[in-house]
């Protein structure tokens, strides 16, 4: 039985209880914000292809952005976390500001397949340089900003790892993209836009936190029989 004192010391320095990690389950909703996040976050653009398909291009502008703020403004209203919300809109935003200047519905698209560009190559020339982007941002999201990874060289081939298939798999979900945005195959881009969004993404996450607990895991020495 834990004593007063068990638990003063256990305060002190750190109790396994108090330091462990989030479930996968947790991990995984935080960062995908949830079911509700997953759809807050797909409505927007499910308006755009929908009224674009219908209608106009500026109608389907409007109704898209309006969506943004309508959603953006339900959690700001209930004082939910916005952050996700907030990331939606500003694509949104943009997509729909360039669409908007060149009268091109694909442009509603462009800054995605350009962010998505730019992030896998980030990805990749961070494993290469050995600055694992995977490892720094497990570090800012999980690990309370630790990053004690560094020192042992299985996690760091981990997370090298890892950092690769992320950029590869961000890289060709992009290009496919990229390939319907040059054949000027508006409501395809739109539908890939939305099956490549979310899913390889809530895919990568899965294999990562499984991954990075497993090899954490085997590294923990196993306690001494009566320790």
């Amino acid at each position: 039985m834990t004593t007063g004192q068990d638990r003063a010391v256990s305060s002190e320095t750190g109790s396994p209880d108090e330091e462990r990690l989030p479930t996968i389950a947790e991990q995984m909703a935080d960062q995908l914000g949830g079911w509700r996040g997953l759809v807050e976050s797909s409505i927007p653009v499910v308006v755009f292809v929908i009224a674009n398909v219908i209608g106009e291009l500026r109608p389907a502008v409007i109704a898209s952005v309006a969506v943004a703020l309508l959603i953006a403004g339900l959690r700001l209203a209930q004082r939910r976390p916005i952050r996700h919300a907030v990331n939606g809109l500003f694509g949104i935003a943009i997509g729909a500001a360039i669409a908007w200047r060149t009268g091109d519905e694909r442009d509603f698209y462009l800054p995605g397949i350009l962010y998505g560009v730019g992030y896998g190559l980030a990805l990749l020339l961070s494993a290469a340089i050995r600055q694992p982007l995977v490892g720094w941002i497990w570090s800012v999201l999980v690990a309370k900003g630790r990053s004690e990874w560094r020192d042992d060289p299985r996690l760091v081939r981990t997370f090298t790892g890892l950092t690769v298939l992320w950029g590869v798999v961000w890289l060709a979900k992009v290009g496919v993209q990229a390939g319907l945005y040059l054949a000027h195959q508006d409501t395809a881009l739109g539908v890939a836009r939305l099956l490549l969004g979310y899913p390889p993404y809530a895919l990568l996450l899965l294999i990562t936190v499984w991954t990075v607990r497993r090899v954490t895991r085997e590294a923990t020495p196993e306690p001494l029989p009566g320790s």
